[in-house]
């Protein structure tokens, strides 16, 4: 079995409700119309009957709800699409053997309470946040009691990238050019998240947390020498070393992280991935259906390069079903 876990949907209530709510700028109808699969089920399935072993833990993609509705109206929104989610995995459990939650974490209370509903009532397996909240840093201090909740649940935190075409890529300008933004900004968020979470101290403070990056851990497996020189080199220059107010090397935090296999079929990307973050830390994922073929590109390209990876046939069964299993504590 494969179990696909980042993977995108936009469930039909949820859609009516944002498209109503939420200012245009922050959605394309246009762009989901043409990734049918992405709010059609049975173009869904014709992609995923192609893959006879293949299944979903479910999640519903951009925008955060956080940064289109204000608080009160984006945990409706949640509610509804985690209703939804809920729904689906109950009606189709052969195909999607899990879901995580969507939540407001522009109202922290109402993330926790939201988070505590999709886990203990309705089965999801985990929850979604983004790199951060209307440009607040996700170390900020009122984030800490959620994180202590999610170390509780033992379930995972899965960190979707957002940077938007908005964010110049120089101060002189007003909007990204060439797709900057998206193409490298978003790995960079990835990282730049992920590098929050490790220094601030959050990790070490919940070191039972469950944190998933997306896309292979950003750049972080790439830089692993320039991070450890520079922290180095930063102690002789600056005075300033990770290990001063922390008990690790800002390395060993990063391993904590798990790391999802979408990186669209790039084998060498996944094997520096592997090299840092080891086999039990690394999830089969997909971006399902991202791609200009609705998703079948993605799934096929990226089963390609885990089965191409250079690794034992038990470890690649590790990233494609042991692993999720564990993390997700799923039920099959």
């Amino acid at each position: 079995m494969k179990v696909d876990v980042f993977c995108h949907i936009l469930p039909k209530r949820y859609k009516e409700e944002l498209y109503k709510k939420a200012p245009p700028k922050f959605y394309s109808s246009k762009y989901a119309d043409a990734t049918q699969s992405l709010i059609d089920l049975d173009a869904r399935f014709r992609v995923m009957d192609k893959y006879p072993d293949y299944v979903q833990v479910l999640s519903i993609g951009s925008p955060a709800p956080e940064n289109v509705l204000p608080p009160a109206e984006a945990a409706e929104l949640c509610k509804i699409g985690n209703d939804e989610l809920a729904e689906l995995v109950f009606r189709y459990p052969e195909r999607f053997v899990g879901a995580v939650a969507s939540l407001p974490m522009n109202d922290v209370d109402a993330a926790i309470k939201e988070a505590d509903r999709a886990i203990q009532e309705l089965r999801l397996r985990g929850v979604q946040i983004f790199t951060d909240v209307n440009g607040k840093p996700i170390d900020a201090d009122e984030f800490l009691p959620f994180y202590e909740r999610m170390q509780y649940h033992n379930l995972p935190i899965r960190i979707h990238p957002r940077r938007q075409s908005n964010t110049p890529d120089y101060p002189g300008e007003s909007v990204s050019k060439y797709l900057v933004w998206t193409l490298f900004g978003w790995p960079y968020e990835t990282s730049a998240a992920m590098t929050r979470l490790m220094g601030s101290g959050i990790l070490e403070k919940f070191p039972g947390l469950k944190v998933i990056s997306h896309h292979a851990g950003g750049m972080i497996p790439y830089l692993t020498k320039r991070i450890q020189i520079s922290n180095d080199f930063n102690e002789m220059r600056l005075g300033f070393r990770y290990e001063a107010h922390l008990t690790k090397s800002p390395l060993e935090y990063f391993r904590m992280f798990y790391a999802d296999t979408a990186v669209y079929g790039n084998t060498s990307a996944l094997m520096c991935a592997h090299s840092f973050f080891g086999t039990d830390n690394m999830l089969f994922a997909t971006d399902m259906p991202y791609d200009n073929q609705s998703g079948n590109r993605f799934i096929y390209e990226t089963i390609q390069s885990v089965e191409n990876m250079d690794v034992s046939a038990e470890e690649k069964k590790k990233i494609f079903e042991e692993n999720p299993r564990k993390v997700f504590r799923l039920p099959v």
